[in-house]
């Protein structure tokens, strides 16, 4: 029997300073022993102040890009990060719903850290109909949550409660990310469809290194997923490695703005299946 690598793969627009989208999963993946493959939904032209201008790409180019990566090289677990207009999810959702055995980790970019909106009209709408019913996990922030939620978030309860609109919306399980409330610890909370709910809390890194956070922890819980860890820790572990990769990459400048994290702390070595 031949053996191979442990593969990913990344469906997101490209980040022109390297600190978020396809350039952030890419290393996040490679750095926790996968190798990651990818998609460009859209290329943007950024820095760490903000983004300057987006492309997006066909959704024909979208679709064989897709295709070419799952016929040929069939990634273990996949995500999809910046998806900048309606034609692209749905192409995206007719070609993964014929792989629901693969995990799907969709993580819901409406707009930018900056700011920037990064989904055009009828895109969200789309998400929501076609793509979301086929995540085994979505990791919206608390922005995001509520978009989606339709209704404001001022405490644990209103996140127990947009948990619930948004598991209504068909995906396996929803990571409703903390990291834009202030206090000393950053809590995530987990929620699925059997009805389990979990927190997972981190202490606050004093940083503004910001940029690419919500990638890197979709990425990470996409690789371990691909390693064959259950959802819970996966989670867990993906975490644990963002807060690692926050820390070692505190005091770095890069940019003028909100600079990236360290991801290669502790790169592991490809990983090999028999």
């Amino acid at each position: 029997m031949c053996s191979k690598y442990v593969s990913t793969l990344t469906i997101a627009g490209s980040d022109s300073c390297g600190g978020a989208g396809l350039q952030a999963d890419i290393k996040t993946m490679s750095a926790l022993g996968c190798y990651a493959c990818s998609v460009v939904t859209a290329v943007t032209a950024q820095d760490t102040t903000g983004v300057r201008s987006v492309e997006d790409m066909s959704a024909d180019l979208v679709a064989r890009q897709l295709r070419a990566v799952m016929c040929d090289i069939r990634p273990s677990a996949i995500k999809t990060g910046m998806l900048g207009n309606a034609e692209v999810v749905a192409a995206i959702a007719d070609i993964l719903s014929s792989y629901p055995r693969v995990p799907l980790v969709v993580d819901p970019i409406i707009v930018a850290t900056s700011g920037d909106s990064l989904m055009r009209q009828g895109t969200l709408q789309m998400l929501v109909d076609r793509l979301i019913p086929l995540a085994s996990l979505l990791t919206p922030n608390l922005p995001e949550a509520e978009t989606l939620a339709g209704m404001n978030i001022r405490s644990t309860g209103d996140i127990h409660m947009a948990a619930r609109h948004i598991l209504d919306m068909g995906c396996q399980a929803v990571l409703i990310k903390g990291g834009h409330v202030d206090g000393k610890t950053k809590t995530d909370w987990l929620f699925t469809q059997t009805g389990m709910v979990k927190s997972f809390s981190a202490q606050t890194i004093t940083t503004s290194n910001t940029h690419g956070t919500g990638c890197t922890l979709s990425a990470a819980i996409t690789a371990y997923l691909a390693r064959g860890l259950d959802l819970v820790c996966a989670v867990d572990k993906g975490k644990r490695y963002l807060s690692q990769a926050i820390k070692a990459g505190a005091e770095v400048t890069t940019g003028h703005g909100h600079g990236p994290l360290n991801h290669f702390f502790h790169p592991q070595k490809l990983i090999i299946q028999p």
